[in-house]
């Protein structure tokens, strides 16, 4: 996928099972091989990150296409699985 990078900046990401997952505010750029290699999300969905910062990183190869949104793989039910084994011990 080529995309100017600028044009990344501002896009809610959704999971593609629907569920909003954030706002893009900035990207991790790995400058040696030239590639982005992460999402910086802000106004993240505190339902899915139960996390004390203002954002998460996305790892890019979670992102399956954007445009006027950006879709990532559903993450919904993985972070939901971690809570619920971490309950059980």
């Amino acid at each position: 996928m080529r995309a100017e990078i600028s044009s990344l900046f501002g896009l809610n990401v959704y999971t593609n099972a629907g569920t909003y997952v954030g706002k893009i505010s900035d990207m991790v750029l790995d400058v040696n091989n030239r590639k982005v290699t992460g999402l910086a999300v802000s106004d993240i969905n505190r339902e899915i990150f139960d996390v004390p910062t203002k954002g998460v990183i996305i790892p890019y190869r979670w992102v399956i296409t954007s445009s006027d949104i950006v879709i990532i793989r559903d993450l919904v039910n993985k972070f939901k699985k971690l809570e619920k084994e971490a309950y059980q011990e």
